[in-house]
């Protein structure tokens, strides 16, 4: 039936999202600890109608499912949804996915964009299963570091409050900021990790086009080596120059703004990557 494609589960999926980002915003001052578990119930509500839409999306491709912006957008998304809720069953961490649940629709709403889902013709092949893990290693590593934005925001928020609100910072449900700090630098090793895995099998990738091509000709390629440098320096200043709190915190925000507000345009300008 045509009311049950894998744009629409998206659809009632971002609605999930919606409906969980303005309870957790009513929520604010209350505290996320008491009703942290009505969001990741939206969120989960959206979280399985989202896999459905991947699901659907991949057997019509027979592939894993990021062919292009929307497809890219979307496995993004359920990254990071999954891993939220995940972490939000962690006594400790229930607050993880009421915070996160902004950042989510936002997403969510940007990837129903029409112009997004827009298939390619006439794109150099890859071997389906080296691709697929190439683009499903890549787009996990935005995810952890998107989470690693979400800890670094929660973090700021900590500051700030320690620093002007000082009754209120005594009473917050958020964690503390010791455990925040541990929780930006393991995303952040995480997403790096990923990243670095992803990038590794461009040669393989190269090798297997039909065309040849020099992967110095591909701006999506040079882009990524900015983004991977971009974590390298963050965590190498962190782990060996001391750079704690606040500094790490906003390069992290930084940067992770600098992937979301360049990953469509630098698509476009790719001979290789129309995702």
């Amino acid at each position: 039936m045509p009311w049950l494609s894998d744009r629409n589960y998206f659809l009632c999926a971002v609605i999930f999202y919606g409906i969980g980002m303005l309870h957790s915003v009513f929520l604010w001052r209350e505290g996320f600890r008491h009703h942290d578990r009505i969001t990741a119930g939206l969120l989960l509500a959206g979280f399985l109608c989202h896999s459905r839409a991947m699901i659907l999306r991949g057997m019509t491709f027979q592939h894993c499912p990021v062919n292009n912006l929307y497809e890219a957008f979307t496995f993004v998304i359920w990254t990071i949804v999954g891993v939220a809720l995940v972490v939000s069953l962690l006594p400790r961490f229930r607050f993880v996915a009421a915070f996160a649940a902004p950042i989510i629709f936002a997403l969510g709403v940007f990837a129903l964009m029409p112009s997004l889902d827009v298939h390619y013709k006439n794109k150099p092949e890859f071997s389906n299963g080296l691709r697929s893990l190439h683009a499903a290693l890549s787009l996990l590593s935005y995810g952890a570091f998107g989470l690693g934005a979400v800890a670094s925001s929660m973090f700021l928020t900590q500051e700030h409050d320690l620093k002007f609100r000082k009754l209120r910072a005594v009473s917050s449900m958020l964690p503390s900021m010791e455990r925040l700090e541990k929780s930006m630098t393991y995303l952040s090793f995480t997403g790096f990790g990923l990243l670095t895995a992803g990038l590794a099998l461009c040669p393989f990738l190269i090798l297997q086009q039909k065309n040849e091509m020099r992967i110095t000709n591909d701006p999506k390629v040079l882009w990524s080596m900015v983004v991977w440098g971009s974590y390298f320096v963050l965590l190498l200043r962190h782990t060996r120059f001391g750079q704690t709190g606040r500094k790490f915190a906003w390069g992290l925000i930084w940067v992770f703004a600098f992937v979301l507000l360049t990953f469509w345009g630098i698509n476009l300008f790719s001979p290789t990557h129309k995702i």
